[in-house]
């Protein structure tokens, strides 16, 4: 999973070894090699040249902080269900109404991952607990907060999947895993002052970088994908 993309057609092994990982090592990651991937990430795509992205690192002290305050938030929404009025996203990441075939996937995603850890359908304490991972950045040393301006329009949203995507695969050419967490979103009122972003700033999301750890069994699950055919449409 570490190694860098060697064979014949790097860049789509670049792609295809790319996997949300939910464990790393304590391993560093060079500050050089994090602004080169943020340099080469920026190359993508936006509408007429917007380039909405914004980008905060967390390393050392300033991820230890954030992580300490979201997980006593976190737990505390568990406490008293009531304080989760204050933690609302900004934008719908997920549809209000699931319906076939993505709830069909989303649940499958889930318990599926559940199952290999071993945590049951009503294992309240073990879900608390995975879930709270993501606030921990599943233990990598490095975590990224990406924000945009709330002026922009939707589009951005699309350019800024397509630099977040440059990130994860370029990621991968320097052995380096990833995992794109919305999970953070809904604490955003936490994270903005604590990284210092301006008032007109909005979370897009976060993500965990760092080396994976290998012996982690959580680091096995591997999604699936839905063939080509069942989504698309040739048109002569």
């Amino acid at each position: 999973m570490n190694a860098a993309p060697t064979d014949s057609n790097p860049v789509d092994l670049a792609i295809t070894s790319r996997m949300s990982v939910r464990a790393f090592t304590s391993r560093p990651v060079e500050k050089t090699v994090l602004a080169h991937l943020i340099e080469v990430a920026s190359r993508a795509p936006s509408g007429t040249n917007t380039q909405p992205w914004k980008v905060y690192v967390l390393q050392g002290g300033s991820r230890d902080s954030l992580v300490a305050q979201v997980c006593a938030a976190h737990d505390a929404v568990r406490a008293d269900p009531a304080l989760g009025a204050q933690y609302v996203e900004e934008y719908d990441y997920y549809p209000e109404k699931w319906v076939s075939p993505y709830i069909d996937r989303r649940r499958e995603n889930g318990w599926g991952l559940y199952g290999l850890l071993g945590i049951g359908k009503g294992d309240k304490d073990q879900m608390h607990a995975q879930h709270q991972r993501n606030y921990r950045f599943f233990d990598a040393p490095v975590g990224l907060m990406f924000t945009m301006d709330r002026v922009l329009g939707r589009g951005s949203l699309v350019d800024y999947g397509m630099f977040m995507q440059n990130i994860m695969v370029a990621a991968r050419g320097h052995g380096l895993s990833t995992c794109p967490q919305a999970a953070w979103n809904g604490f955003a009122k936490i994270i903005l002052p604590h990284i210092g972003a301006g008032p007109d700033e909005m979370l897009v999301c976060g993500m965990a970088l760092g080396y994976a750890d290998e012996t982690a069994p959580v680091n096995r699950f591997h999604t699936p994908r839905v063939p080509v055919q069942d989504f698309t449409t040739w048109l002569e």
